[in-house]
């Protein structure tokens, strides 16, 4: 009998046996099976025949467009708490695209805002300080300026956004999270649409693509299949901040006349009434329907129009003024709308305003002064 804690050695017998026999087995079935002078070969490739028309298209397209945009990186400046020294260290990363053959760079306003510089980087990986030059907060658009020599720079061919048709097919170039040179594809899913700027004034006529538009893609040319630019990617609907079928562009339209005005003057210069209203939330406790008048600007077009401000009497009662209802036949709900209403205008062109005063309605014609 075998003693507690030795193996028995019949049974021991049979463990070496088995293991001797898997072994043999093993190799064997390696032996057998697989074939120890079995030569394997790649298999061979299957000729493709030529790419498709569209897809000729789109690569033709990628090509042509591509040293056209750029990659963008915000810097931030941060003190050194024991040596005080000041650093720039990387902020956000975005997209942008060539204007023009001077170096300018058109972007978002969000991808730069809060930043004290930016560096661009072109098609070809070279790297370029740039330099503020103006920005449109109401429109998501900010230029910046890079010393680079013309013959990096490829301006982008510009489209229109009037003509756009909902179902055509459009494109979208762009470094989402940093990585450059994409390409996603899609169709104009809609138009019309309207998002909130930064400034808090809605941005009209904005484009609805699915063509996949994720952070980094901002700032970013949206394209016809032409290759030309009809809006610059700004923003997408998404809850979980990626790519979720719905992006927005600014219209090319839109683009076309704030551009030339950052570039010229640094900022969009609207006309004004010459008029001080209401602040918003005054006017939505009151239950106004319009931009009410607070007071009018001595010397102003609307002063010579005859517009009224509010006042207080002597026992300090309040008296609402005019409320602007209506210019050139455009509603006037709020704020937003007069700016808006007045975005294309010149100083110096008469508009006709209508105005609710004591409960009548008036027109008059004010003449739009320069802005402040």
């Amino acid at each position: 009998m075998a003693q507690r804690g030795q193996v028995p050695i019949g049974l021991l017998a049979l463990l070496l046996l088995l293991a001797f026999m898997g072994g043999v087995g093993w190799k064997a079935f390696t032996e057998g099976f697989l074939g120890t002078s079995l030569q394997a070969e790649p298999r061979p490739v299957l000729a493709r025949g030529g790419l498709a028309a569209d897809e000729k298209s789109t690569i033709e397209l990628f090509r042509e467009v591509s040293p056209s945009v750029v990659f963008i990186t915000t810097l931030s400046l941060r003190r050194d708490g024991f040596s005080l020294n000041v650093q720039e260290i990387p902020r956000g990363t975005g997209s942008g695209f060539i204007w023009d053959e001077q170096g300018h760079i058109v972007t978002n306003f969000h991808v730069i805002q809060g930043s004290s510089a930016a560096q661009v980087a072109l098609h070809d990986r070279s790297t370029w300080d740039a330099k503020l030059v103006g920005v449109a907060p109401e429109k998501d658009l900010a230029v910046l300026r890079i010393k680079a020599p013309a013959n990096k720079l490829r301006p982008i061919a510009i489209g229109s956004s009037r003509e756009l048709q909902v179902g055509q097919k459009s494109f979208a170039i762009g470094n989402p999270f940093g990585l450059d040179q994409t390409l996603t594809t899609g169709v104009v899913s809609a138009l019309g649409r309207k998002i909130e700027s930064a400034a808090r004034i809605p941005i009209r006529n904005v484009i609805q693509t699915d063509a996949a538009i994720n952070p980094g893609n901002s700032g970013g040319p949206l394209l016809d299949s032409a290759g030309r630019l009809i809006g610059v990617n700004t923003a997408i609907y998404s809850p979980s901040g990626a790519y979720a079928g719905i992006g927005f562009a600014i219209p090319v339209d839109t683009v076309n006349w704030v551009v030339p005005e950052l570039i010229t003057k640094g900022r969009i210069e609207r006309p004004t009434l010459g008029v001080e209203l209401l602040a918003a939330q005054t006017v939505a406790n009151m239950n106004i329907e319009g931009a009410a008048i607070l007071r009018v600007v001595p010397g102003s077009g609307a002063e010579r129009a005859g517009l009224q401000g509010s006042w207080r009497d002597s026992l300090g009662r309040f008296h609402l003024g005019d409320i602007i209802v209506e210019i050139e036949g455009r509603p006037v709900r709020n704020y937003n709308d007069l700016v808006l209403t007045l975005e294309r205008r010149q100083a110096g062109e008469k508009v006709q305003v209508d105005v609710l005063r004591g409960g009548e309605r008036k027109r008059v014609a004010v003449e739009l002064g320069p802005s402040a």
